[in-house]
């Protein structure tokens, strides 16, 4: 019984530990690189993008990109009110394309401004 505990202590924390890498790869950027202001959203609701579900994509001069690097559920609800399936929203990013993919090394969401 404690083995089993243990075990399932253990998993906990290699889970949480890998969560906690991967949110920290896109959260600092690199002070030797441009930060773009770009829009953000889901792929297929808002910038019709074909796609197999809902998937985080920004806008680049013009052209949308799926995202690779952060999740669209990494931000919110993507159904809620402000989220990427209901609005377009604007981010800081930070990364590069990559056969036709966004791959960002740091992204940040600008926060909606109340009242709007």
């Amino acid at each position: 019984m404690k083995a089993i505990f243990l075990a399932i202590i253990g998993g906990i924390f290699l889970l949480n530990a890998n969560a906690q890498s991967t949110a920290s790869s896109v959260s600092k950027p690199d002070s030797t690189k441009k930060i773009l202001t770009v829009e953000a959203s889901c792929g297929e609701c808002q910038f019709h993008m074909a796609g197999k579900g809902c998937e985080l994509a920004v806008r680049i001069d013009g052209k949308s990109y799926f995202v690779d690097g952060t999740k669209i559920d990494d931000h919110g609800d993507a159904h809620g009110k402000d989220g990427f399936c209901e609005a377009i929203r604007k981010a800081e990013v930070q990364g590069e394309i990559v056969n036709n993919r966004f791959k960002a090394t740091y992204f940040r969401l600008i926060p909606v401004k109340k009242g709007m």
